[in-house]
């Protein structure tokens, strides 16, 4: 499995014809590029961007409380979080707390154009990360 490390510039866009095309240019570090072609299906994988604390309507979609019926400030709560019978929160409960800043792969990019003089390739669509930030891409 071939290889490469780079570093993800700002997400742009490609003109093809009448038709908008999603492009992540991506600055090469590391890795040869001799397996690597235009239209080629690769992995790419990244830490993902931070979003801090989340509350649960965030961070797993919780539909929330309703806005009438005798309540006040509980639209955005998470609601009763456990039974009467164990008398304890049981284990992997989704509450609200850190979201982000997790490793995560995005499969069967296309890669749309390669410079291996400029040290550069743009991929088709989104990638993990911050800009400037680290990216692996590897070929199946």
């Amino acid at each position: 499995m071939s290889k490469l490390i780079g570093k993800k510039m700002r997400m742009t866009q490609m003109y093809k014809g009448d038709k908008v095309v999603p492009i992540t240019p991506v600055q090469l570090v590391s890795g040869e590029t001799g397996d690597f072609k235009a239209g080629d299906l690769v992995r790419v994988s990244g830490i993902t961007k931070g979003k801090g604390f989340a509350g649960v309507v965030k961070r797993h979609g919780f539909h929330g409380g309703p806005a009438t019926h005798g309540q006040k400030n509980r639209q955005r709560a998470p609601g009763s979080i456990g039974n009467t019978t164990p008398q304890r929160v049981l284990p992997g409960r989704r509450m609200a707390g850190h979201m982000g800043v997790v490793r995560a792969t995005i499969k069967n990019l296309t890669l749309v154009e390669l410079k291996p003089e400029e040290k550069m390739i743009w991929l088709r669509g989104a990638v993990p990360g911050n800009p400037g930030g680290r990216v692996e891409i590897y070929k199946k």
